[in-house]
């Protein structure tokens, strides 16, 4: 089924879906039809050769971020609905059998995360808590976890993840488009301690960040950024970021894509201030989740390499991303950087656009798509 996607402005951002702010561009529409896997035209993605595409599960509304149980149970945040999902694949055919929503009437929750069988759960405000959260599927219990974030709804969206040392990462995007925000919380990412709940900011200047991971060898950061809104057709840049330590800044407000002063707030910091991106990855391409691969399934050359689900831009003349990159690192720098899946923009109009990213444990990869309402399996085959 394909969607219409009007567009008309020349000066954009690459926030993935926000209301226009300005001037009379019209906007990718959020669809929260359940989609339906057999209208998809699968046939137009475009992958390498050997590699095909399939449905996983359909009919999942605003399907976002992801997180995967040891035992194969699949939860799924959603941003505009307000449900989390669990799907299962119960029979070992790579379709979901069967579907729980365990939570509805939530603010934005994005963030999904497991830890030690619970399920943590990120809405604007808070982080909830579904303890042994795979035996009370029919009747999850829920408790919150902290409630001390801010609840301004605008990049209030989050995603959420444990790090290598246990802990539970939370961005906190800027209120604004580009501004200085009045609290120091905005506009970074945080870390909350598992044992005491305690809050800190780990890292500065960051726009709004839908997505973290950290290398399988060197357990080091890295975390994509959307750019900036109204400052260009081709300007600012959105970001892959590395950070290899604590108490980092990646320059917002003041300096977009590690080289370019904001026309207004720039003057009161140098570019040379802050840390610059690790890549450029294009203008409002509004890269959201990313994955390293350490499976065995995809060819060695993808082995921890880094995969990028790029949602598009929202308002573009020229739509760009709706697609999946491919960045290869060496010794902690980008080698190259390069599209891996395209095709769910066809012809201007948008079908589809992907989310986040997952990996099954026989080493395939899955995509959530929250306009499609789908969950995507890319697997590979000689």
């Amino acid at each position: 089924m394909i969607f219409s996607l009007l567009l008309s402005l020349m000066f954009v951002g690459c926030n993935a879906s926000t209301p226009a702010a300005k001037g009379t561009a019209k906007t990718v529409a959020d669809t929260t039809a359940p989609g339906q896997a057999g209208l998809l035209p699968l046939n137009k993605i475009k992958l390498p050769p050997g590699f095909k595409i399939e449905v996983y599960a359909d009919k999942l509304s605003n399907a976002r971020s992801m997180d995967l149980s040891p035992s194969g149970v699949l939860f799924v945040g959603t941003r505009d609905v307000g449900n989390v999902y669990a799907v299962k694949d119960e029979n070992g055919d790579f379709r979901t059998d069967k579907t729980w929503t365990i939570a509805s009437g939530l603010k934005m929750p994005n963030g999904v995360a497991l830890k030690d069988g619970d399920l943590y759960v990120a809405e604007v405000h808070r982080i909830l808590k579904y303890p042994a959260i795979e035996s009370n599927l029919d009747k999850p219990k829920k408790e919150v976890f902290v409630d001390n974030y801010p609840d301004k709804e605008h990049h209030g969206w989050k995603y959420i993840d444990f790090g290598p040392d246990g802990n539970l990462y939370v961005p906190v995007g800027a209120p604004c488009n580009i501004c200085e925000p009045d609290d120091e919380i905005f506009a970074t990412i945080t870390r909350i301690n598992m044992t005491t709940r305690a809050r800190e900011i780990v890292q500065r200047g960051i726009r709004n960040t839908v997505g973290l991971a950290w290398h399988p060898e060197t357990k080091e950061l890295w975390f994509t950024d959307n750019g900036g809104d109204w400052l260009g057709e081709d300007m600012p840049s959105c970001e892959l970021n590395f950070a290899p330590k604590d108490s980092m800044n990646f320059g917002f407000p003041y300096c977009h894509q590690g080289d370019y002063p904001d026309p207004k707030l720039g003057k009161k910091h140098s570019c040379s201030d802050f840390t610059p991106p690790a890549e450029k990855l294009g203008a409002h391409v509004a890269p959201l989740g990313l994955e390293f691969y350490s499976g065995t399934m995809f060819p060695e050359e993808y082995r921890n390499q880094l995969f990028i689900a790029e949602h598009g831009s929202w308002n573009k003349t020229k739509p760009s991303g709706y697609r999946i990159v491919l960045v290869k690192i060496e010794d902690n720098m980008v080698a190259s950087h390069t599209v891996f899946a395209e095709g769910w923009l066809d012809g201007g109009a948008a079908w589809g656009r992907p989310v986040d990213i997952e990996f099954l444990p026989d080493g395939s990869m899955l995509v959530s798509d929250d306009y499609a309402n789908v969950i995507y399996r890319i697997s590979y085959s000689k």
